[in-house]
């Protein structure tokens, strides 16, 4: 069975729009981040709030959290198989290390039922392209066909509808990411290569990571754990002590080149992902603001190796072409330059402030982007010559992928 799966960007693999590209001196592209937009109305049946499922008032003994995580929310578990047809070598890699399949073949992973209408949560990059999706649920040999209702590639996210029966369905309870903590407790419960309901557990390892979704862009505020997730947990739900749903596996860290799991995975936040739980269900997508430069953390001595006239803030490297910040007339450097061997772009402008609040890093104008909406104003403070200046950016809609966008991109 050929796993076709999608791609994770390496550091410096593409200098503009989003993301997550780290190297010498924290150099990060960018674009944009999702939209967090609800409204509208719904008869959706929602998954109950759950209570905690170690009860030491019972008395019974029975104090194995994981135990009885696994058996409250996996039947609430979906096992994703999806045909996808062959296509064009791209020379892409998926989100655990490995070269994509171009073959075309079927891709495995996980998803977890949302509420009784048989709508289920998983990656994009699992049902992406697929001409058929089948669900299994829980620890039952019985498939269901399944559609794509809508799909966020920048977020690598999807919403199916499983044509199961209510009696077959199993919501599970979302729970809230903000209020996660180093150090709580997890539980993931996927399919790793194929091994249906297969359950781990851990700890939240680091908050507020930024990881690159599929096509390139960044995702915030990412849940990083030490859970073991592998190839075909994608889409699975992490989950705290309470049962509930806290983040979504989608990918891995490889180390040394493997597919395997080293320890650290991603889990993209719940609370963003509910933010767009309705968008999906009415329109199939979810637009995202974009502001158009690609740049770099400055740091102090950074600063003192260029000579700049300030110790922090983001020098600009390059601009998209009439893109929202080109337009608003941000200006990105002319010069290049190889600094601790990491190639840059200097004489751009330096931006120290985002309304009227001083900004330290990339990190934080791609999170202050990643919660506009499309038309959305930001007043951008910048030095330019020696001079500070104030640039009004529009913020516009984000194209389909980072790549292309910029002379820096790959």
């Amino acid at each position: 069975m050929t796993k076709v799966r999608r791609v994770l960007r390496t550091p410096l693999a593409s200098a503009i729009l989003g993301g997550v590209i780290v190297a010498a001196f924290g150099w990060i592209a960018i674009a944009a981040g999702w939209i967090q937009s609800e409204g509208g109305s719904t008869t959706t049946v929602a998954a109950p709030l759950a209570a905690p499922v170690a009860d030491k008032s019972s008395g019974d003994g029975d104090t194995n959290v994981v135990n009885q995580i696994y058996r409250q929310d996996g039947e609430g578990v979906g096992f994703i198989e999806a045909d996808i047809a062959a296509k064009e070598s791209t020379q892409s890699f998926s989100p655990f290390g490995e070269p994509e399949s171009e073959g075309g073949g079927t891709a495995t992973g996980s998803g977890f039922v949302i509420d009784t209408e048989g709508h289920m949560l998983t990656n994009n990059h699992v049902v992406e392209g697929a001409d058929q999706i089948r669900v299994k649920l829980g620890d039952s040999e019985t498939t269901y066909d399944a559609e794509v209702v809508g799909a966020d590639p920048a977020m690598d996210l999807a919403l199916l509808d499983v044509e199961a029966p209510a009696d077959q369905l199993h919501p599970l309870a979302l729970g809230s990411s903000a209020e996660m903590e180093v150090g709580d407790p997890v539980v993931a419960i996927g399919n790793p290569f194929g091994l249906d309901r297969t359950v781990t557990s851990g700890i939240v390892s680091a908050l507020q990571r930024q990881i690159s979704a599929p096509d390139g862009f960044s995702i915030s505020n990412v849940i990083q754990t030490d859970a073991a997730i592998n190839p075909g947990n994608s889409g699975g739900p992490l989950i705290n002590a309470d049962g509930e749903v806290i983040g979504i596996n989608s990918q891995i860290a490889t180390g040394g080149g493997g597919g395997g799991n080293v320890g650290i995975g991603f889990a993209i936040p719940i609370d963003t992902v509910k933010a767009e739980i309705q968008e999906l269900k009415t329109t199939g997508e979810v637009d995202h603001a974009f502001l158009g430069i690609s740049g770099g953390t400055i740091t102090a001595d950074l600063a003192k190796a260029i000579n700049l006239p300030v110790e922090e803030g983001v020098i600009v490297q390059s601009v998209v072409k009439g893109g929202p910040a080109d337009k608003a007339g941000i200006e990105g450097g002319n010069t290049s330059a190889t600094i601790d061997g990491a190639e840059v772009s200097l004489g751009g402008d330096v931006i120290t402030k985002v309304e009227g609040k001083k900004v330290t890093s990339m990190d934080e104008i791609v999170e202050i982007v990643n919660e506009a909406d499309p038309g959305d104003e930001i007043e951008l403070t910048i030095l330019r010559d020696g001079s500070t200046k104030t640039a009004t950016v529009t913020l516009g809609d984000r194209p389909d992928s980072a790549a292309g966008e910029s002379p820096n991109s790959e």
